[in-house]
């Protein structure tokens, strides 16, 4: 093998600890449909803002107990009791705007399901229902942001929606599927890939 040609293995920031490299074999770029994991992707994606992913996995279960499960019509009716509960717990990220934000977001989140039959729908009709393959051989190649992440993020931002800049965006897009990002050289490319095939038109 050349020594620029990457080695069989998992990306590269999978590589940083258990925690990521088992959310890199299991969920990252698996395309998803169903409303409450698109949902509970959205509150983690904006809680990351200024942090790194793997902040957010080490709270994610302080995060699936204070969010109902992540049940968007129950976040939606949060109100100050529950923020409280939440800046008052280290098993989340304390940061009353993101909360905020979330809650904010949750309410935008149910009116694109009444308007388009799910939230799914909506986001999946960016890409025509099947997801962008990338072709990316090193970790340098993926961008930060493309501008259909910036598209994204714009229509999102005029509906309400908070915390949830191009950059955030194109993370979501990454984490449920609707861009393959694993680099090529990924056992988990063609996994993805091939579930990819696989969605509804």
């Amino acid at each position: 093998m050349d020594a620029s040609t990457p080695s069989p293995g998992p990306c590269g920031w999978a590589m940083q600890s258990p925690l990521e490299h088992q959310y890199h074999d299991h969920e990252w770029g698996v395309p998803r449909m169903d409303d409450r994991i698109l949902f509970e992707f959205l509150v983690l994606e904006s809680a990351q803002a200024g942090l790194s992913w793997r902040t957010v996995l080490e709270k994610r279960g302080g995060y699936r107990t204070h969010y109902a499960g992540f049940d968007p019509e129950q976040v939606a009716g949060f109100g100050e009791a529950e923020i409280a509960a939440m800046l008052a717990d280290p098993g989340i990220i304390r940061n009353r705007a993101k909360i905020e934000a979330s809650i904010n977001n949750a309410r935008i989140f149910l009116d694109l399901q009444a308007r388009y039959g799910s939230f799914a729908a909506f986001l999946w009709r960016y890409v025509e229902g099947r997801p962008i393959q990338s072709a990316f051989e090193r970790m340098e190649q993926i961008p930060a942001q493309t501008a259909l992440s910036q598209q994204l993020s714009k229509d999102l931002k005029r509906e309400g929606m908070r915390f949830f800049g191009p950059t955030i965006a194109y993370a979501y897009m990454q984490a449920v599927g609707v861009v393959n990002d694993h680099l090529q050289h990924c056992p988990r490319y063609e996994a993805c890939k091939a579930l990819g095939l696989k969605l509804p038109l």
